[in-house]
């Protein structure tokens, strides 16, 4: 029985996250995509038109993924300053499960492998919903007294730039150690906490 078609797409899409996070945009062709996937060759063009589209669609799908993940994981958080350790603990969880794809982010962001234009403000806009996320949790930090008095924009690009870095350190280079994620958590969890004179009572 031949395999369903949206099955078939799906099976190029997970070739294609895996791929192109392993090897990057330049060494990733479709035939190796499609060879990965037991697909034929020419449903990539016909599902996702260029090798840059499909680039894209694969690391939105992965970003997609890691949004939902980050808003399910901040459900009942009971302060700002939790939502904010919940937030970074399970980026760095979703960035070390190899099944999430997550070295496609790392390549497929505003910030590396994208080309075009186009490609790249669209993964922007996606990328601006997990600042807002983290941005929010700052505000209700600070308004609920559990995170000293702090811009909480300027704030969420700090924190972010240290979960991207701290990604990178882990995956592309030897320097890491065995615990940097959880030390990176400690150091921005407890870099933001309010002191007690700050505290509300």
């Amino acid at each position: 029985m031949p395999t369903p078609p949206r099955s078939r797409k799906d099976a190029l899409l997970a070739a294609a996250k895996t791929l192109f996070g392993v090897h990057g945009y330049a060494e990733t062709t479709f035939k190796k995509i499609a060879d990965h996937a037991g697909v034929a060759l020419g449903l990539l063009t016909h599902y996702f038109g260029t090798k840059e589209r499909l680039f894209l669609a694969a690391g939105r799908d992965v970003l997609h993924d890691l949004i939902h993940s980050i808003q399910e994981s901040l459900r009942g958080a009971p302060s700002g300053l939790a939502a904010v350790q919940r937030f970074t603990e399970t980026y760095f969880q979703f960035a070390r499960d190899p099944e999430r794809h997550f070295r496609i982010l790392v390549r497929c962001s505003p910030f590396s492998d994208l080309k075009g234009t186009a490609e790249r403000e669209a993964m922007e806009k996606d990328f601006e919903v997990l600042y807002s996320i983290l941005e929010e949790a700052i505000a209700r930090g600070v308004a609920d007294g559990t995170i000293r008095p702090l811009d909480p924009r300027r704030t969420s690009r700090v924190i972010f730039c240290n979960l991207v870095g701290g990604v990178r350190h882990v995956l592309l280079t030897p320097y890491a150690t065995p615990t940097l994620f959880e030390d990176i958590v400690h150091f921005l969890v407890e870099g933001i906490t309010a002191q007690p004179q700050h505290r509300r009572p």
